[in-house]
């Protein structure tokens, strides 16, 4: 069987550590209308009170600055969810859905085990200061995980990219990680962000703070025209560190807004 690849990120974490994927993840994954999604969720838990405990309604903010309704679920959700789902390619799809909730899951097993063996405390109060260091140990390397997690989100070949791409295309890849959007959006959020500016002669053209930053650069084109004028064009394009900048930052504030 071939292997199916879908979005890094379709197994993420919640606070408290719990592996989870969500009703927009796997609408987009196995091509079903969302609504049919919801609608087959609500159903399952109507049908069975023991699915409630797997399925947690919420909602996101689609990229029209609009809320609606999403439900995040766990293993045993998907599990029950994936029965239903029919396609080309629907057995592909789940077991990719199973792989990546084990490697979360042993992410999160990894990062509760401590790194060396304690000591075994004589007193009470070495037994608190153990539990306590413990703690702090178990937090560090949680706040990695996190840290790390944008390297993850987005394949690294990118990183390494040389070749610059249009703000066009960073909407296509953008699209491809997850999160919708398009070239006019893209486009208007980079300016009211502030990394592209928003008028006079540099308009849609990078911002001092972003060229610094070195996610975008400049192409020259030099046009000559047949009254023997020569006119200069620039064109905006984003470099490879740009490109995993802009997803990571689409594909996190997604996240924030999954989170339960």
């Amino acid at each position: 069987m071939d292997g199916i690849i879908i979005q890094q990120d379709a197994v993420y974490k919640t606070e408290k550590g719990t592996p989870v994927t969500d009703s927009l993840k796997v609408s987009q994954v196995f091509d079903k209308q969302h609504k049919n999604v919801l609608k087959a969720i609500r159903n399952l838990a109507a049908q069975n009170l023991a699915a409630k405990n797997w399925f947690f309604e919420t909602t996101y903010v689609d990229m029209r600055g609009q809320t609606q309704p999403m439900f995040i679920m766990t293993r045993d959700g998907f599990s029950l969810l994936a029965m239903g789902l029919t396609g080309a390619k629907a057995m592909q799809f789940k077991v990719a859905f199973i792989e990546q909730f084990n490697a979360m899951e042993k992410v999160v097993r990894q990062a509760m085990q401590p790194t060396t063996t304690p000591a075994i405390p004589q007193s009470f109060a070495e037994a608190l200061r153990l539990a306590a260091a413990q703690a702090e140990q178990i937090e560090r390397q949680q706040k990695q995980i996190e840290a790390d997690a944008p390297r993850v989100l987005f394949s690294q070949a990118v990183e390494t990219a040389k070749q610059s791409v249009l703000i066009g295309e960073l909407a296509k890849i953008i699209c491809q990680n997850g999160v919708q959007t398009g070239e006019k959006r893209l486009f208007q959020w980079m300016r009211d962000n502030g990394y592209l500016c928003q008028y006079g002669e540099r308009y849609n053209q990078p911002t001092q703070k972003a060229m610094e930053m070195g996610l975008f650069e400049i192409k020259k084109t030099t046009i000559q025209k047949p009254n023997g004028d020569t006119l200069i064009s620039n064109t905006t394009k984003v470099t490879g560190k740009g490109q995993v900048y802009f997803v990571n930052k689409f594909l996190h504030n997604n996240q924030k807004n999954l989170q339960p």
